[in-house]
């Protein structure tokens, strides 16, 4: 059966659409970069994320709406009425208070992907993108498209490439009416994408995410780390293929929880930091060879340590087992007012020039943005 195309029209339609739709996200971009700031302290998102996106409400754009013309003009309406009737039906429109002579804010929700969200992040940060250490054993099969061929199913056919293989056919043959341009494709016109099967090893990554949950760690200093987990696990996902994420909480001692308990989890008692390194220890020895995995140590406490010793054995553990291992280690001291913040000033003295080590001090909501450059900043 032969396919009639409106040649002009279409493409002109095509290309208005096209056009307006790369406009609207230059100015969507536009509008998240400049609440950034606000997105990330605030923790506007983390409510709005979907599977793949992230719901963003975006004030200030004027979205199309009704407006009233000018006085003195008349309108288009059915029946009987007075001048100055409503349209609406009986009851409807009986607000409550004084009407007021401003605008009204409008505020439009977006659906943004992740992916997109990461690389708005990194060029406001202005993060490099990740040099991982290695590929891994893991591989994955992809279809790559490669040229164009003669056959092939529909679902494949290539409309732009068949559309000009047609005009340049009825061109050479006379065929061609300008005054009626109606291009009508036959079999050999027909352009199909062909593709490659390729086999190539997949770049994984795990974030082990350690916090303190004792007393001196309270709701807010957990909502921070909540908040920052998240741009931390959007960036990385934007480098990596695969992503792990595991999960470890500590007083006196680790263990390893879901991600809701992680940031639900409220303990009391005293503080041993080592019991999370070494249950650390434990998971990247047992899951993740250092040679297939990219791996990343977060963690986050107040900087309160139970003693002396057990912040040496602290020191011992991150220079023995997860330094080696890691690509980085991040540890967060999230400010406190029950916390002595001694833990950050002890890694400073025994890691100096260790690029390695990526320390970072979180005030408050408003320094995780900084934060988030403290770690992520180097590329690594």
């Amino acid at each position: 059966m032969a396919v009639t195309f409106r040649a002009g029209y279409n493409q002109e339609v095509s290309l208005r659409v096209d056009q307006d739709h790369a406009r609207f996200k230059h100015i969507i971009r536009g509008k998240i970069r400049q609440n950034l700031r606000r997105y990330i302290s605030k923790g506007e998102l983390l409510g709005r994320q979907g599977k793949d996106t992230v719901s963003i409400p975006i004030p200030q754009i004027d979205i199309p709406r009704f407006r009233f013309a000018d006085k003195q003009q008349g309108g288009v309406g059915q029946g009987d009425g007075e001048p100055g009737d409503g349209l609406g039906q009986p009851g409807e429109g009986q607000g409550q208070g004084p009407a007021g002579q401003g605008e009204g804010e409008h505020v439009l929700e977006v659906d943004v992907d992740l992916q997109e969200l990461a690389q708005i992040l990194g060029e406001e940060l202005e993060l490099p993108n990740i040099e991982d250490k290695g590929k891994s054993r893991i591989e994955q099969v992809k279809d790559r498209y490669v040229g164009l061929r003669k056959v092939g199913p529909n679902s494949l056919r290539h409309f732009r490439r068949t559309f000009r293989q047609a005009l340049k056919r009825q061109i050479t043959m006379g065929t061609y009416d300008r005054a009626r341009p109606v291009i009508v494709p036959v079999r050999d016109d027909m352009r199909f994408r062909s593709w490659r099967t390729e086999v190539e090893p997949v770049a994984n990554a795990v974030i082990l995410y350690m916090m303190d949950v004792s007393g001196s760690m309270g709701d807010e200093q957990k909502e921070i780390v909540r908040i920052e987990s998240f741009w931390l696990d959007t960036w990385l996902q934007s480098q990596y293929q695969g992503l792990e994420t595991r999960f470890v909480i500590h007083d006196a001692v680790a263990r390893e929880v879901d991600r809701d308990t992680f940031f639900r989890t409220r303990e009391s008692g005293g503080t041993m930091i080592s019991s999370a390194y070494k249950l650390a220890a434990d998971i990247i020895e047992q899951d993740y060879p250092v040679s297939e995995w990219n791996i990343y140590l977060f963690h986050f406490s107040d900087g309160d340590n139970w003693s002396v010793d057990d912040t040496l054995l602290c020191v011992q553990l991150l220079r023995d087992k997860l330094m080696p291992a890691a690509n980085v280690f991040c540890y967060g001291q999230v400010e406190s007012p029950y916390g002595s913040g001694q833990f950050i000033k002890d890694l400073h003295e025994h890691f100096a020039g260790e690029d390695k080590l990526l320390t970072s001090e979180i005030r408050d909501r408003d320094a995780i943005m900084d934060s988030i450059k403290d770690f992520l900043g180097k590329g690594k």
